[in-house]
């Protein structure tokens, strides 16, 4: 059961890449707070990073909890579009206190080393209807993941801006450690 992180800033191509990882047959983790944004706003609900990131912060981390012990009940390799940690991070960067419960569900919820981690990317970044972050808030955030896992103990490993399939290479590589 191992369990990878693929993190990094908004529109760096960690769903791409997630989703080419499926293709190829590894198991795959949706992002978490994408989902979490659709169901919040067709709720018509305040709870949304832009309006209550604390809030939202709560809901995302019980979501990931979950999303976590299912993947650890299976035998395959499974990427994850985010890890705990990134809440932290997000948090952080808002300038939020951290409550010690986050600390402890990444503790309690570890994943493999090391994380990979997508760098800002300008040529294919881009705003959705779930990404509302400029890209400087985008390199602001990659910063401060970088600096959160390595913090928890991850070595952390950017990965290579370049085609989907050549990442994906990169990845096997990467976990065949």
């Amino acid at each position: 059961m191992p369990l990878y992180v693929i993190s990094g800033g908004p529109g760096a191509g960690k769903t791409t890449l997630l989703a080419a990882l499926c293709r190829v047959g590894f198991a795959g983790a949706e992002e978490v707070s994408r989902q979490l944004i659709r169901e919040q706003v067709a709720l018509g609900s305040g709870v949304v990073p832009w309006q209550d990131l604390g809030g939202f912060a709560e809901l995302t981390l019980a979501r990931m909890v979950a999303q976590h012990e299912a993947a650890s009940r299976r035998d395959d390799i499974t990427f994850f579009d985010r890890g705990i940690p990134d809440i932290i991070a997000y948090l952080e960067v808002a300038g939020l206190p951290v409550p010690q419960a986050y600390v402890a569900a990444a503790a309690a919820h570890p994943y493999q080393n090391p994380v990979l981690l997508a760098p800002p990317w300008a040529e294919i970044y881009e705003n959705d209807a779930e990404r509302w972050q400029t890209f400087a808030e985008a390199e602001a955030l990659y910063q401060a993941l970088r600096r959160t896992y390595q913090r928890l103990g991850f070595a952390v490993l950017e990965l290579p801006k370049t085609t989907v399939a050549a990442r994906v290479d990169f990845v096997r590589a990467a976990v065949a450690m």
